[in-house]
């Protein structure tokens, strides 16, 4: 087993297809397959199961996932730190976020660094799941669960608040909403049940447990959306209920939510000048924004 086998892996380990890893790689599919199969061979093992939809990661080809993205984040760090260009202001940052708050927030806090920083490049995900930090997805995470590995450096980024919201033509048709318990009579918006990533997401569970919303997504921007087009009730972000054109609060002083973001990153990306410098930055930007995340 050499590295260029596992280089190979970790391409189609990541983009699940063999297409996807040779236009990554520069190679011909026919040549990933072939390395692939001379790699299994030399383990003695199933590394992935070959479906319609792709390649998927074997029990076996989990666990040398994990080694060989270990292997590679070592390696890309050892040199930079040799190289000295982790002193250097470029290069590439990927930063990975929850759905709304990368779009409704970050994204548009982002053009002053990027002024600031001309040969700093930054790969914005904005994700419906957790960032998958151990697997070295993201420089830069941003999540709503506190991570508890002792490999990243975390920290709290900042409070965001949650509410009740519904469009002026919703209420307008169907009626206003007095108290909680009229909520029954209402239509509510929610997550799947089912492929919610985190308990903090459980707001109808926690807060409305007798409620079975008549429309569910797992994306939130579409839960905003289908509020602002008048289909029912959801409790939103603020900061992403505010982008939305004609939504009003409902029950605003019965249910008022407040959760946190926490940043996260590898404790060896922090070595990096530019990954540092882009954390103090979002730190400052959130400060500077509390009004916009909890109001």
């Amino acid at each position: 087993m050499n590295w260029e086998d596992l280089k190979i892996f970790l391409e189609v380990a990541k983009s699940e297809t063999l297409t996807g890893a040779s236009k990554r790689l520069g190679i011909d599919s026919s040549t990933v397959s072939r390395r692939l199969h001379k790699l299994e061979s030399a383990l003695g093992t199933q590394l992935f199961t070959r479906e319609n939809q792709g390649h998927k990661l074997t029990q076996h080809g989990s666990k040398l996932l994990q080694t060989a993205l270990e292997m590679e984040q070592k390696t890309q760090s050892a040199i930079e730190l040799l190289q000295g260009k982790n002193l250097q202001q470029y290069g590439d940052i990927r930063l990975g976020t929850t759905d709304a708050f990368g779009n409704y927030f970050i994204a548009s806090q982002l053009p002053e660094f990027m002024d600031e920083h001309q040969q700093i490049n930054i790969e914005l995900l904005p994700l419906q799941r957790s960032v998958k930090l151990a697997h070295h997805e993201a420089d830069i995470a941003i999540t709503i669960d506190k991570p508890t590995s002792e490999s990243l450096v975390v920290a709290k980024l900042c409070d965001y608040r949650l509410k009740l919201y519904a469009s002026e033509n919703y209420l307008t048709r169907r009626g206003a909403v007095n108290n909680m318990e009229s909520l029954v009579n209402h239509d509510m918006i929610g997550y799947v049940d089912d492929l919610i990533f985190s308990r903090q997401l459980c707001y109808l569970e926690q807060f409305l447990p007798h409620i079975t919303p008549r429309f569910r997504s797992t994306s939130v921007i579409a839960q905003a959306t289908a509020v602002e087009s008048g289909m029912g009730i959801a409790i939103l972000p603020c900061f992403l209920a505010n982008r939305k054109q004609g939504l009003v609060e409902v029950l605003p002083n019965t249910l008022d939510i407040m959760r946190q973001f926490w940043i996260a990153a590898p404790r060896d990306r922090m070595e990096l000048l530019r990954v540092k410098t882009l954390w103090h930055y979002l730190q400052q930007k959130t400060d500077q924004s509390v009004s916009q995340l909890i109001e």
